[in-house]
């Protein structure tokens, strides 16, 4: 018996060793970053409240990208955001659902990114007759940085090279809210859908595209306000052109954002809303516009920023001009619209009332701002830089409105490269509140204070 057992066991090491295995290649890269921020004042009113205070504290992200190379052409990419959280501090709650804890930026809660959490997981297939890809992917993040939301979404993309030309087509799910095990709902069809679909040209020294996006959220139909039906459902159809071009020691980066569109009310919502005055139905017609340009001259550079967001006018119930934003990803300056502030420390609040409130929360709409901004590199790997940012808002949000300035921004970061891979910075900004955060100011009682923080921040990428 132990005789045959023996027999059996070395041809099961002979198949075992003459099978051939399938080798999978693993690609890791990253970035580690590890920063301190101090926050001079919470709000931007003098307010003399207790939560009017500073704010001082650590804070740390892991990204980790994994990329497991099947065979050549074929692989499948993931994202892991991991310990995303203030040193010390309590952890967010986990909610219902996850939505008291959502995270704008991620495919998770923030309660899942300050342990661990994956955003992206797609397959990249190249075959003879383009690239296919299917998964969670980045969505919203086109040409320039200028109203990037880099969002993971779960899509299908097609995309075909040929020469200088770059095209593709995508489709995929914003929210679902069909009926399944773990979502029993009663309805269907009221889910966030869309189609993208996109050409870049490009040349020596720069490149040019163009962008559509269709947009079908049905995600408020049957809703209702005050008991009565509110339900409605929204089209929008989204052109965003880019050009990027190298002109000698300039780079010129510029994009326009246009969508138009129509929020169209279920029968009995307009109705009752053609019995106000209000009509069925409300047009979108949301216009955003950016151009930068940086002079590099080796030891030193120059450069500006021109944008300008459009508000919604307050006397127009019909129509909406605003919704248009810079995007989570476009950050100018350390406090005013900086989504890491946001994030980590909160929006900078002014008046703040039952029907309207003011912040600088990221990202940036509503807005005409230009910035000029001077570096220098004194050696190799130090590169400091000044910016001076101003802004200034395009609509009020009543009649009744203060003022529309924003305020004026000083910012000052120094960036030492330690090592290829390994990076310090330090920084700080300093912000000239303007009237726009003092709201109606009934009576006169609302006072603006500046603000001032300062951060640092070690970066590590692999």
């Amino acid at each position: 018996m132990k005789r045959f057992w023996l027999v059996l066991l070395s041809l099961g090491l002979i198949v075992a060793f003459s099978t051939s295995a399938m080798a999978v290649d693993l690609k890791f890269s990253g970035e580690f970053y590890a920063a301190g921020m101090y926050v001079d004042k919470s709000a931007l009113l003098k307010d003399g409240s207790a939560t009017n205070t500073s704010s001082a504290f650590y804070f740390q992200r892991l990204r980790l990208n994994t990329t497991f190379v099947v065979h050549p052409g074929l692989f499948l990419t993931t994202r892991a955001d991991i310990l995303e959280r203030a040193w010390g501090a309590s952890r967010a709650a986990a909610g219902v659902g996850g939505v008291s804890s959502a995270d704008l930026t991620s495919a998770g809660t923030r309660f899942e990114n300050e342990n661990i959490n994956f955003d992206l997981a797609y397959v990249t297939y190249i075959s003879p007759i383009g690239i296919f890809l299917a998964g969670y992917q980045i969505d919203g993040a086109w040409g320039t940085v200028f109203g990037d939301n880099s969002n993971p979404t779960g899509k299908i993309g097609y995309m075909f090279r040929g020469g200088p030309f770059t095209a593709g087509l995508q489709t995929g799910k914003n929210v679902e809210n069909s009926r399944t095990a773990i979502n029993a709902v009663t309805t269907t069809d009221r889910d966030s859908s869309f189609v993208t679909l996109y050409g870049i040209y490009g040349w020596k020294g720069g490149q040019a595209g163009l962008l559509f996006k269709y947009i079908d959220n049905a995600q408020s139909r049957g809703a209702t306000l005050l008991g009565f039906p509110f339900g409605n459902r929204s089209r929008t159809l989204s052109a965003l052109p880019y050009v990027k071009a190298q002109l000698g020691p300039v780079a010129l980066q510029a994009e326009l954002i246009y969508t138009y569109g129509q929020i169209k009310w279920d029968d009995e919502a307009g109705t009752i809303l053609s019995l106000i005055g209000r009509g069925d139905k409300i047009d979108l017609g949301m216009l955003s516009a950016w151009v930068d340009a940086t002079a590099d001259f080796g030891k030193f550079y120059v450069g500006g920023t021109l944008a300008y967001l459009a508000g919604d006018d307050p006397s127009s119930t019909d129509k909406i001009e605003g919704g248009g934003t810079g995007g989570f990803d476009w950050n100018p300056c350390l406090i005013m619209f900086n989504y890491d502030m946001t994030y980590w420390q909160g929006g900078q609040f002014g008046e703040v009332t039952a029907t309207t409130s003011t912040s600088d929360r990221s990202p940036m709409s509503n807005a005409y701002f230009a910035q000029l901004r001077v570096g220098a590199r004194p050696v190799d790997k130090l590169d400091i830089m000044l910016s001076g940012s101003w802004a200034h808002a395009d609509k009020t949000l009543s009649a009744q409105w203060e003022s529309r300035e924003y305020g004026y921004e000083i910012d000052l970061t120094g960036t030492y490269k330690i090592t290829n891979n390994l990076s310090y910075m330090l920084g700080g900004g300093y912000f000239f509140t303007g009237d726009w955060y003092k709201g109606i100011n009934v009576g006169g009682v609302n006072q603006v204070q500046n603000n001032f923080m300062v951060i640092n921040k070690l970066t590590l990428t692999f």
